[in-house]
């Protein structure tokens, strides 16, 4: 982990443009190429960010950060306060809350109520990035990996997209595709899964445990 305190401006040009004026931020680097700018206000919200996997191009006073989709963020240096690295835990280390834990052992058991023919092959899938919760093969064979959490966010979906460009790099798992389960999901959560090919279900717990007969929504 990287850490700079810098004044800077920011701009970025992708799916949409923005620009960030001059002011003192937070500029983090993290071991997978993810960059993110904070403000000293906002929670866990960054002002701009970049996904890994990302390339950065670093000079003494400007980095320009890519992705493969061709979006890039310009971070304009004018004065660096503080830049300082620190070697972190790549694991998760996250113990799930009882629900996230629950519906991860009910549906590996039955892995049917995500989607027919499918089949858990190994819970805590081991990643570079940490594990992704249900690595599966489905009815024709394939890799599918399923993220599950108690309430679906764009969080999550960002997480699983890092896991599956991780398993595509494996040729015995090559192709996999995604697939996103939570009791709730967020609106702009299944439109960002969608854009990326991932498939959401929402899982009613109760009739995963079997109190009612399972239905699911599949997208």
């Amino acid at each position: 982990m990287r850490l700079i305190v810098a004044r800077c401006t920011a701009t970025y040009d992708g799916r949409l443009s923005s620009t960030l004026t001059s002011a003192v931020r937070l500029i983090m680097v993290k071991a997978d190429g993810c960059v993110a700018l904070h403000a000293d206000v906002g929670a866990y919200k960054p002002l701009n960010w970049m996904n890994a996997p990302n390339t950065i191009d670093e000079e003494p006073d400007r980095w320009v950060v890519r992705n493969p989709k061709g979006e890039v963020l310009t971070i304009e240096l004018e004065a660096v306060l503080e830049d300082v690295s620190y070697e972190l835990d790549t694991e998760r280390g996250l113990t799930l809350d009882g629900v996230e834990r629950e519906l991860q052992e009910l549906l590996a058991d039955h892995p049917t109520h995500l989607e027919a023919g499918l089949i858990c092959i190994q819970r805590e899938f081991r990643t570079d990035l940490g594990p992704v919760d249900l690595l599966c093969r489905d009815a024709d064979g394939a890799a599918v990996a399923v993220e599950i959490k108690r309430i679906g966010e764009i969080d999550g979906v960002e997480q699983l997209t890092r896991y599956l460009e991780r398993m595509e790099r494996d040729p015995l798992l090559k192709p996999v595709r995604g697939l996103f389960a939570a009791t709730t999901i967020k609106p702009q959560a299944r439109v960002l899964a969608e854009s990326r090919g991932i498939a959401w279900v929402e899982v009613d717990l109760g009739r995963l445990r079997g109190e009612e007969d399972a239905h699911l929504r599949l997208f």
